[in-house]
């Protein structure tokens, strides 16, 4: 009961992870929030820097317009103001727009004189601070608390006329307001950053549904495939990775569909030819009598089939073999000691008129043990449609950079529809199956070990001229 308290605990506490759809969204939206916030954060103290740069630009730039209207004339006179500090100061507050949150003060004497019109704060009011300002010779800067106008910074400057220090004008600037816009217009960008979020989630959502909508279908694809039914395949119309994922599932699809269907057809070609002797051997068994020149043939008749039986299945070893890694052993090769060897063996084949063409002397990257295997093959083959008397003929030459390897008989040749079939499992020619008492793989052999190579075999025949089976292969690097 406890065993099954903690499992159902356990199913209980699980929950299926999110779906890569989710998860990819998630981390994008993660990413994009981390950098909206950066550009937000990065943007206010930007434009911040700006402001407080462009405040004291405005205050320098406000002291510098007075000092040069106290070397000017007076526009109403158009005599030099000489030390009326106050017709500066009036001339001055008459032409000057101050900016949003400044306050420009002139100070006469010690005394305060004139200021703009409806400063954001009263700091003429403040004594202490209007006694350090009347007390300077020099110029200072300092900060003051202007209260609900905010925290506002100053610039002192005294007015020297003839040598001799006649008052001091003061700019303040209160940057409470233009804060205040560069706030909002922050809290626009994040507003506008946020609904940015919500359109790149909701067509992210959809985009990424269907980008990842192959994967699906290479999912449901996999599910529903049997041994049995392998045609099924995926519609791919984009060109991105997870297209390629699917091509490749496709291509894969393809390989195994045409692995079953060749399984298939050789295990029901392999089942038809083994139980021809399988038969054949049955039948003389149980008919078989006990006189002992009867028993001899029966025995000698099974014996037969029974060898043509163990050829049947060393051959189809060596088929199973090809399709492993190990199947070849490579090496070196030189092709020309190579031919005249497998020449000197195939003579012993069978009484034919035996020649050996044109041997160059070349090299290739092969194992020659399968080498020899595929040419006394093709020799064989050649005997086996060919007559006492007849010319079959060994070469071997190099042609654009690849090694042919010929065995050219004069036997009856070989139909141009019969030409693909014959490299078949248990296929032979038409007039094979009367004439040749083989097991009908030999020539698949040739193929499976030209393939092994990275080559191909070949044949070029014309009926009632004989034929040329070739076995292309790519000639060695130097």
């Amino acid at each position: 009961m406890g065993a099954t308290t903690g499992t159902t605990t356990e199913r209980s506490r699980w929950r299926p992870p999110l779906g890569l759809r989710l998860r990819l969204l998630g981390w994008a939206l993660v990413l994009l929030c981390i950098a909206s916030l950066a550009s937000v954060v990065v943007i206010r103290q930007v434009l911040l820097n700006q402001l407080e740069n462009r405040i004291t630009a405005d205050m320098r730039q406000e002291v510098t317009e007075f000092r040069r209207l106290v070397d000017g004339r007076n526009p109403t006179t158009g005599q030099p103001f000489g030390t009326d500090l106050r017709a500066i100061a009036d001339t001055y507050l008459l032409r000057n727009e101050p900016q949003p949150g400044e306050a420009v003060l002139v100070f006469v004497d010690g005394a305060f004189y004139r200021s703009t019109g409806d400063p954001p704060y009263d700091l003429a009011a403040d004594a202490a601070l209007v006694a350090r300002w009347t007390a300077l010779r020099d110029s200072a800067y300092g900060e003051v608390d202007g209260g609900a106008a905010g925290a506002g910074r100053w610039l002192a400057v005294p007015v020297v006329i003839d040598g001799a220090v006649r008052g001091h004008v003061v700019v303040a600037e209160f940057g409470a307001e233009r804060r205040a816009e560069i706030d909002r217009a922050v809290q626009i960008m994040a507003l506008a950053c946020l609904l940015v979020l919500v359109v790149v989630a909701a067509g992210g959502y959809l985009a990424m549904g269907r980008a990842l909508r192959p994967l699906r279908q290479v999912t449901e694809t996999a599910r529903v495939i049997e041994e049995t039914d392998l045609s099924r395949r995926i519609e791919v119309t984009a060109t991105d990775e997870v297209a390629d994922l699917a091509r490749t599932f496709n291509a894969m699809l393809g390989r195994l569909e045409g692995a079953f269907a060749a399984q298939k057809a050789f295990v029901a070609d392999a089942g038809h030819e083994l139980r021809t002797p399988i038969t054949i051997v049955r039948g003389h068994l149980e008919l078989m009598g006990d006189d002992p020149a009867e028993r001899a043939e029966t025995v000698a008749l099974v014996t037969d089939e029974l060898d043509r039986m163990n050829r049947m299945v060393d051959d189809l070893l060596v088929l199973a073999r090809a399709e492993q890694p190990d199947f070849l052993q490579l090496d070196r090769v030189d092709v020309a000691p190579m031919t005249h060897e497998v020449y000197a063996k195939a003579v012993a084949l069978g009484d034919r008129d035996w020649r050996l063409g044109e041997v160059a002397e070349v090299t290739v990257w092969a194992d020659r043990q399968r080498l020899t295997q595929a040419l006394m093959q093709l020799a064989q083959n050649a005997v086996q449609f060919t007559a006492a008397g007849d010319r079959i003929e060994l070469s071997a030459r190099a042609e654009h950079g690849r090694v042919l390897l010929a065995v050219r008989d004069t036997g009856p040749g070989i139909e141009p529809e019969e030409r693909e079939r014959i490299f078949a499992r248990f296929a032979r020619g038409r007039d094979g199956r009367a004439r040749a008492e083989g097991t009908g793989l030999g020539l698949a052999i040739v193929a499976a070990i030209a393939q092994a190579h990275r080559g191909a075999v070949a044949v070029d025949s014309v009926p009632g001229a004989g034929a040329t089976f070739t076995l292309v292969l790519p000639g060695a690097p130097r």
